[in-house]
Formats: C-alpha cells, structure tokens, sequence
C-alpha cells in the first residue's frame, strides 16, 4: 500500500512524481541509518565502516530474524521489471549439518517481521526475491536466486535455477539481479572484481508459480529453525543499487469543481485507488469507490466534502 496525502485547502496543491524509472542507490557514504535503512532484529550483525564507506554483515543463524532494509516505496510483483545490483565480499564461513543461506535480495517486511517467518522450513517464508549462497555441506557450494510466492511456494524449474559454484573469500563480486516481467524471467549474474571468474544463472518462473509482493530491499540474516544446520559467516556489501518502475501515482493535483473535492492523477495497471479523508483520531475513511488503474488519468471525488477545509489521500493498494 502506497499513500499522498493532499490538504484540501483554498488553492491548487501540485504534487509532482517522476515518471521514469526509480533508481536508488547506496554508497554507504554516511550512516544508511541515516538515510532510509532501518534494523529489525539483531543490530549488532551490521556495521556500518565510516572508515571504508561500507556495511559490515555478520550472517548468524543462531540469532533472531535480522534484516539491515531500506523501502522501495513501492510494491513489486511479477508484472514489474526490476534490477537489483551490489559489490559483495564473503570473508569467512562455517556451517554445520545441513548448512544454511546467506542472504540478500527483496522480501515483504510486513510479512518477514513476523514470529511465524522461519525460512529454514521452506514453508513458512512467502513474498521473497532473494540470492542465496549455501556453502558447500556434501551437496557443493550453490548459488540460488530464489522467488518464493504469497503462499510460501518455491519457483524450480530444475537444475538450471542454480549453479555450483563457490566465492572465494576475501574476493570482491559483483551481484546483478534483472528480472523483466515481458518473459518472467531474472537473469542473474557474479563477477569477481578482476572479471577473471564467475557465473551466469538464468531463472523462469514456472506456470505453476502464482505471484509475490515484495516492498523492501534487506540483507537478510536468517534464523536457521528447523532447517537442519546453521551458518555463521562475516562479509562486507557496498555499492547498493535498486531499480524500480516509477511510483504508483504520478502527477498528482487535487482541486474544487462545482463544490466536489477530487484529485487527480496518473495510475498504473494492477493498481487500485481511493480516496480517503482524515476523520480525526487518526482515522482516515474511503470516500470514493475503488478505482483500477490503467495507465491513463483518474478522477476520484468526494461528492460531500465538508465546509471546513480537510486533509485527503489517494491510497494505492497492490491487490
């Protein structure tokens, strides 16, 4: 869910949004939990170095459901092109049993912050688009990018949605992730700094696979419950970069005509929208029926707007 608030006041309130694509992108110049990024679980596990501008990552099973994120501001599913990119360094790793994942990539925070969220079970972790390095417990070292749906369910096509293939430590790669929605298909690809090694992985969702949501971009240190093994590695990421399409409202105005509030504003397919007024106590409630977005222009109104003046948004939700 996505919303803008617009004050219905005495003039016209201009509200503009980029159209293109959104990119963001994270340097680690200064402290990211300065910049949008929050901690959820452990905070001890990422650390930011002022020194060489990047995020320390402790990746420990042991603990609690840890994730160093930062919004998308907006709402992805399997109709949106996105590209995920980053500069990652494993520096050490020790597994037992089964082994478990190191992690990063997209997830539904809403969802990952619950108490039922165990990512060990492989039935219990839905909306994710996450790489996944397993190091090697018998089975050899293996790369996945994964996509889980809304109802816990992994994408497998087979063989091809994942490579044996082992990092060395202490090395610099860099991690492309781009998923285009016309094929519905992510190619991801890790390249040593040296360009002297690496791989190519290249991942169909299958026709039995329904969709995700995910909002969130995290480096994801999961708790390792019922999976059979544990991981406790240590490594540096830097240089994050996610791309987006543009925001699920654009070119937002709101206005008076004929004594009817309404707003209006550019939507986009496989969004709904509505209206909605501050109430007072924090309590907002719809006055325009939901509209579906298509691309084009919509009009939403408020056909009994009060005397006074009041606070509206356009909320978008991803159904």
């Amino acid at each position: 869910m996505k919303s803008v608030l617009l004050p219905a006041l005495a003039g016209l309130l201009l509200i503009p949004f980029v159209s293109a694509a959104a990119n963001s992108t994270e340097t680690f110049a200064t402290d990211p939990l300065q910049d949008g990024w929050a901690v959820f679980g452990d905070s001890n596990l990422f650390q930011w170095d002022s020194t060489n501008q990047n995020l320390q990552v402790t990746w420990d099973s042991s603990q609690s459901n840890s994730y160093c994120c930062r919004p998308l501001g907006t709402v992805l599913a399997r109709d949106d092109d996105f590209r995920i990119e980053l500069d990652w360094q494993l520096n050490d790793v020790q597994i037992t049993g089964f082994g478990f994942q190191i992690a990063f990539g997209l997830l539904n925070l809403e969802n990952a912050t619950r108490t039922n969220f165990l990512r060990g079970t492989g039935v219990d972790s839905p909306n994710l688009v996450e790489f996944d390095f397993f190091p090697d417990a018998g089975f050899g070292p293996t790369l996945w990018p994964l996509f889980a749906d809304t109802n816990s369910v992994f994408n497998f096509n087979g063989s091809s949605d994942y490579a044996i293939f082992a990092p060395a430590l202490a090395e610099w790669y860099h991690v492309v992730m781009t998923y285009s929605a016309s094929n519905q298909t992510m190619v991801t690809t890790l390249t040593n700094a040296a360009q002297t090694s690496g791989v190519a992985i290249v991942d169909t969702l299958s026709g039995s696979f329904t969709d995700f949501r995910v909002d969130a971009f995290s480096i994801s240190s999961y708790n390792d419950t019922d999976s059979g093994g544990s991981v406790l590695g240590h490594g540096v990421v830097d240089n994050v970069s996610v791309t987006v399409p543009p925001p699920p409202i654009q070119e937002l105005s709101g206005a008076f005509s004929n004594n009817v509030w309404q707003a209006a504003f550019i939507g986009r397919s496989n969004w709904v929208y509505t209206l909605e007024r501050f109430e007072g106590l924090q309590s907002w409630n719809a006055v325009s029926e939901p509209a579906a977005g298509d691309g084009s222009s919509l009009v939403l109104q408020d056909t009994n707007p009060p005397a006074s003046q009041a606070l509206y948004r356009v909320r978008a939700n991803r159904p």
